[in-house]
């Protein structure tokens, strides 16, 4: 593909350093650069190498700056296209003011992620690697980062490849039943398609299944504390910060808003929710807190479910486990320094379907906080074997796409089995092919292209 303007932006950070950088793409790049850059030499700009001079003001003639400029000559540049690259002082005045010389000699503001947009255009990249330099830049942890350059060098665009290749290989197997008969020696053999697509729907589903962790690598882990009134959550949440940032006070209901902070667990940051606890509201303000509860829950990656060990189970306790059910979850047993009244056996069960790890302690005085953050970490940072071994997603559009692909090859193989005419296992086949190429942009809509380039800095 080739774009008709010239674009140009900022493409380091706002403020005063040693250096600015304004990026320039499109076809005139190499006539706005002859426009303002001086000396230009006699036989042009030479690809991939670096001048000295002034950027001059068109309307004076004046130098604005003293420059390092470099060309990338197409199709060997980040966007496929002739593209600048210059190097000025850092400061906010001079910057601007020799971008505006760049917009006065014939380029258009960027879009938001227009230069990456013009790679995945021009086929540079495809779109998984071009959300990985989105994920890089703002890539929080060493792990997320890890896994941002994996995909940029096209690991995760590999597996994809390696899943539409099985999807290809079982389409043409279909397309011979439907354009031949038994006549033509040809039979209608499930043997040779149905192992193939039972394959890649294996595939995808296992690539699936690392959404969450892969999530938690690139954000970090979401933990929500949830507790009735006065079992000790901003308590808790004091010791794991190890500072005092939530009152404390014997008087439930205290916490009527949510707290958030941060914490570091092994590279990877632990945003640590204080909540309102739950029980039936005393007035208007503690009601929108349980609210505000509730919603952080369905937002949450995990659950520390905080009980008092001093007391019995109680109905709110109850009501609470009623709304964790699908999330992972620690039960945390307070109030170890007092005598125990919370028996074992009356966890068994608490979050229906599913045991949590139990751990007591003493918010108060910070017994088996050790152990509490060792769960935390085993939370954030022990996938399954299979998790480890394979590529990660990372973006919730990518689950769904593999999701969607999947429920087509269900589908075609149930139907197979049924007996149903090749031609409709073709289609769902063609249809799971669409969705495996939405991830790496071979069929994604536009609308959902410009959604995702949308949230990349201007000068990326």
């Amino acid at each position: 593909m080739t774009c008709k303007d010239t674009i140009a932006a900022i493409a380091t950070p706002y403020g005063i350093g040693g250096i600015g950088i304004i990026r320039i793409s499109g076809p005139e790049t190499q006539k706005i650069a002859k426009k303002i850059f001086r000396p230009f030499p006699n036989g042009g700009l030479r690809s991939h190498h670096l001048y000295h001079g002034d950027i001059i003001s068109l309307e004076t003639a004046e130098p604005i700056d003293e420059v390092l400029l470099a060309l990338f000559r197409r199709p060997h540049s980040y966007t496929g296209e002739d593209s600048l690259e210059i190097s000025c002082h850092g400061g906010p005045y001079v910057i601007r003011r020799v971008l505006e010389e760049v917009f006065r000699a014939g380029a258009r503001p960027a879009d938001h992620g227009e230069f990456t947009k013009r790679a995945f255009l021009n086929d540079r990249i495809d779109l998984s690697q071009a959300e990985a330099v989105n994920d890089l830049i703002l890539a929080q942890t060493s792990q997320g980062a890890k896994i941002a350059l994996g995909h940029l060098k096209g690991r995760l665009s590999g597996v994809i490849e390696d899943i539409r290749e099985d999807l290809i290989e079982s389409l043409a197997q279909i397309e011979v039943l439907i354009d031949f008969t038994e006549e033509d020696g040809i039979s209608e053999d499930q043997d040779g398609f149905l192992p193939v697509i039972t394959r890649a729907a294996a595939k995808i589903a296992s690539l699936s299944d690392t959404y969450r962790y892969g999530k938690i690598r690139r954000e970090g882990l979401n933990v929500v504390i949830a507790g009735r009134p006065n079992v000790g959550k901003s308590s808790l949440l004091n010791r794991l910060l190890g500072e005092k940032r939530a009152i404390v006070s014997t008087v439930p209901g205290t916490t009527r808003d949510f707290i958030e902070e941060t914490i570091d667990i092994d590279g990877i940051p632990v945003r640590l929710t204080d909540t309102a606890g739950l029980r039936t509201p005393r007035d208007e303000i503690e009601e929108e807190g349980i609210t505000l509860l509730k919603n952080k829950l369905l937002d949450a990656d995990a659950v520390l479910f905080v009980l008092d060990g001093s007391e019995d189970v109680t109905d709110d306790d109850k009501k609470l486990a009623e709304q964790i059910t699908e999330k992972p979850a620690v039960l945390v047993i307070n109030k170890s320094d007092l005598p125990q009244r919370l028996e074992e056996k009356r966890l068994y069960g608490l979050v229906s379907g599913k045991n949590p790890p139990a751990v007591k302690i003493s918010a108060k005085y910070g017994n088996g906080i050790d152990l509490l953050v060792s769960e935390i970490r085993t939370l954030a940072l022990q996938p399954s074997a299979e998790d480890r071994s394979q590529t990660m997603i990372t973006h919730l559009h990518q689950k769904v796409s593999l999701q969607k692909a999947h429920a087509c090859l269900t589908r075609a193989a149930e139907g197979s089995q049924k007996g149903i005419s090749p031609e409709l296992i073709a289609l769902e086949v063609r249809e799971a092919l669409d969705h495996i190429g939405e991830i790496t942009g071979k069929t994604t809509a536009e609308d959902i292209l410009q959604r995702i380039f949308s949230r990349f800095c201007i000068g990326k």
